[in-house]
């Protein structure tokens, strides 16, 4: 079955285009045709109005455009899906994205609650870690959306613990740290509130415990490319690599020290990321430090890879 998924994010909106097949013993596997990104900032002003901004609705319903001319390209799909998640949960004119996507791709938006995004988010990221997904014990799953947060603790297709926090880093950027470079006392009461939103969740997971805490979308995977010395993204270099803390908190002490021209320089590889870098990244460290976790993985696998599997019959 090939099927066209679509992620209608806070920061970005991307499209995977794939092939799902099922494969020995029942497993899934999805062959990657494309796999793309644009940053359209959906959720730009949705955590102070409550609506989302007619800038915001054209820049993705140009994206999608886009996005379907590629899935045309490859003879079309048969199945297309478009997940919306923490922006459209919020906001009230939902309703006008939501009729602008019937126009351009001819289906339904499936906005779906933060539970349903946890367990995509899982499966996604986890379905081709045979090596990692044994009796030792639960992974840990970490999304960073640009609005919330999934926080997922499982084994297998089994989830023990799910918590969807409503932090993340468009909208932590927006709500704290309005100066340019960030005042340090910006800086601390970001930390401060991502600390207490997140207590519940950190507490939980760290008494269950865990074998492996694996990172997923564009925060995770920018700092791991900054990290790896890219100069542009590659998802082959980044998909697996390790994150330690140690460079998570260099790396967050030193852009919070830059302008925003000199962090949209310092990351080139993903300099559209540049203003809302900092609030990805004190929602991991604090996860880190919370969980006194020393190293993760990387995983550019996702939502878009749980939509496609959740596709199968």
């Amino acid at each position: 079955m090939r099927v066209a998924a679509f992620d209608l994010g806070t920061n970005s909106t991307r499209l995977l285009l794939a092939d799902a097949v099922t494969g020995e013993g029942g497993k899934p596997q999805v062959l990657t045709l494309e796999r793309r990104m644009t940053i359209t900032r959906l959720g730009e002003g949705v955590d102070r109005s409550g609506k989302l901004s007619e800038a915001a609705i054209a820049r993705t319903r140009a994206a999608l455009k886009d996005f379907n001319s590629v899935v045309c390209e490859h003879g079309g799909a048969d199945r297309m899906r478009v997940a919306g998640t923490s922006a459209l949960r919020d906001a009230t004119n939902a309703g006008e994205l939501e009729k602008a996507v019937r126009g351009i791709l001819g289906v339904h938006t499936e906005v779906i609650p933060g539970k349903l995004e946890a367990w995509l988010s899982f499966v996604g990221a986890t379905y081709e870690l045979a090596w990692e997904m044994d009796p030792a014990g639960p992974i840990l799953v970490v999304d960073i959306g640009g609005g919330s947060t999934e926080i997922i603790l499982g084994s297998h297709r089994d989830i023990d613990e799910d918590f969807s926090v409503n932090v993340g880093c468009v909208r932590m950027s927006e709500k704290f740290l309005p100066s340019d470079p960030p005042a340090g006392a910006e800086l601390r009461a970001m930390e401060a509130y991502i600390r207490e939103s997140m207590k519940e969740a950190i507490n939980r997971v760290g008494s269950a415990g865990f074998r492996l805490m694996l990172g997923l979308a564009g925060t995770v995977t920018t700092l791991s490319g900054i990290k790896l010395g890219l100069e542009e993204y590659s998802g082959p270099a980044i998909h697996h690599s390790r994150l330690a803390r140690a460079t998570v908190e260099s790396l967050y002490s030193e852009m919070a020290s830059m302008s925003y021209a000199q962090r949209a320089y310092f990351m080139r590889l993903e300099p559209g990321r540049a203003d809302v870098i900092l609030g990805g990244t004190a929602i991991l460290l604090e996860l880190m430090r919370g969980l006194d976790v020393s190293e993760l993985l990387v995983s550019e696998k996702d939502i878009l890879d749980g939509l496609v599997i959740s596709s199968l019959p």
